[in-house]
């Protein structure tokens, strides 16, 4: 199977994939120093390098799935740098070349591998933002606004060469329209992600079934489900979605910690239910039908490889 195959594709041949976890953890560990309204992005324009090093990390533990460091790189962001729309969008496209070395750096040192991917990350505009908003939803744009604000960067990704876009930690039912139509405008595959204000909720307070719905006659949405969320909420979550939704589910929670928006800081795991682990709970997310499953905020290699050692792949029938 060539290894640009449609992220549908593999869906329908049965397989299940397992993502990567958390980029700027692990930049963090490198050295890096992240308290910036660019967050990952940043690295992007100091240290490019380290972040085809994750990739890579990501891959070495068993990933088949790499998330490009374009969450937050917006030409909007980036020109509080100074730099201009098509700087910033060279940096965007950088994104998917750093993941695409990776990959290809992998596949070179390990012949006959699995097939792996190259997501392009579209952030919300509430990661723009810097606030935490993406865990409210509480900003308001027109459709247009939204259209205008993701265009850009969406099309940098898909002209980079981004199997598909990660669609990912989005709060807002009227962004994710935005979003929607801009998928179906450039004709490129896609995945849609949400943050939950609970489980039969996103950030914003729409139902979950309300998601599913807009979602569901779109072919170019291959899978939907949540990210950037506690594990606790994500069994119920996935249990919502799959009542009302016939598409692949997905899931990559951050690790179990607690997150302070406010002071931007983390904390010690609360509520946890089960196994408590991103590897611990795989099976049971598994059941609820996700198909595709990594990790988010303050995930590591470790963790992905815990994993892939307790997933057992759907092998095509």
């Amino acid at each position: 199977m060539p290894q640009n195959t449609t992220l549908s594709t593999h869906l329908a041949a049965g397989k299940d994939l397992v993502l990567d976890g958390a980029l700027a953890t692990e930049l963090e560990a490198h050295g890096c120093d992240l308290e910036d309204a660019l967050w990952s992005a940043k690295v992007l324009l100091e240290q490019p390098y380290l972040i085809k090093q994750v990739h890579r990390d990501y891959f070495d533990a068993g990933a088949s799935v790499a998330i490009t460091a374009s969450y937050q790189a917006t030409p909007q962001g980036f020109a509080r740098r100074g730099l201009s729309v098509e700087e910033s969008l060279e940096l965007v496209a950088l994104s998917v070349r750093l993941a695409d070395e990776a990959r290809q750096e992998y596949l070179a040192a390990n012949p006959g591998s699995r097939p792996l991917l190259v997501a392009g990350s579209v952030g919300p505009y509430g990661a723009y933002l810097a606030d935490g908003s993406e865990y409210r939803g509480d900003y308001t744009l027109s459709a247009a606004e939204f259209r205008d604000f993701h265009r850009p960067r969406i099309a940098a990704l898909v002209e980079a060469g981004a199997d598909f876009l990660a669609c990912e930690t989005l709060p807002s039912f009227a962004e994710a329209e935005a979003l929607l139509a801009l998928v179906a405008e450039f004709g490129v595959e896609s995945w849609f992600t949400f943050t939950l204000r609970d489980s039969g909720h996103i950030s914003d307070g729409t139902p979950v079934a309300d998601v599913a719905a807009l979602l569901r006659a779109e072919p170019r949405v291959a899978a939907v489900g949540v990210n950037c969320v506690p594990l606790e909420l994500v069994t119920p979550a996935l249990e919502s979605l799959q009542a009302v939704s016939d598409k692949a589910l997905v899931a990559y929670p951050n690790s179990g910690e607690t997150y302070d928006a406010v002071t931007k800081t983390w904390g010690p795991a609360v509520g946890v239910q089960g196994s408590g682990t991103l590897a611990g709970a795989a099976a049971d997310w598994h059941d609820r039908g996700a198909r595709l499953i990594g990790g988010c905020c303050r995930t590591t290699p470790r963790d992905i490889e815990g994993l892939v050692a307790n997933m057992t792949p759907r092998e095509p029938a």
